[in-house]
């Protein structure tokens, strides 16, 4: 008489591991990662750009109206970094707003564009501009997953 073995055999285990793997692939490809991702950068900007908006209007609000230096211009500028001087950026085209910054009243920094390599030199990878109706936008111009340009005009 044969004694009867109990256990799985390599077959079941390996059935079993194909099987979990078929399914963790198919839920990944579900989630889609690379898509949350890039909807999250997007909140991101959007919250960003209003941050920055709500300061100018702050700033504006405490000066009589006046807008911080170099806003006056219907042409977009890409706004620079807060530990860049007003020469820096004037060297690199981007416009200081260091008034925003400045004892960290507005502003403690200028947040930056989630994507670093969309940040140029000096700059923090978002644009400010003037309508000719004068009004302020701000723009955040690399959003992913088919957005484009996102704008908060005010």
């Amino acid at each position: 008489m044969k004694k009867e073995e109990k256990g799985f055999t390599l077959l079941e285990i390996l059935l079993v591991v194909a099987a979990i793997a078929i399914l963790a692939g198919i839920v990944i490809l579900a989630i889609n990662p690379n898509k949350q991702l890039g909807d999250t950068r997007n909140a991101q900007r959007k919250v960003d750009i209003n941050t920055i908006l709500n300061a100018v209007y702050q700033y504006s609000v405490d000066n009589n109206g006046t807008l911080p230096a170099g806003i006056a211009t219907t042409t977009s500028t890409e706004i620079c970094i807060t530990s860049a001087t007003s020469g820096q950026c004037a060297a690199s085209g981007k416009l200081y707003l260091g008034d925003l910054t400045l004892a960290e009243k507005y502003l403690v920094s200028m947040p930056l564009e989630p994507v670093a390599s969309n940040r140029g030199t000096d700059g923090i990878g978002y644009r400010i501009q003037q309508t000719v109706n004068g009004r302020v936008s701000i723009l955040a111009p690399f959003g992913e997953n088919g957005v484009g340009t996102t704008t908060v005009t005010r």
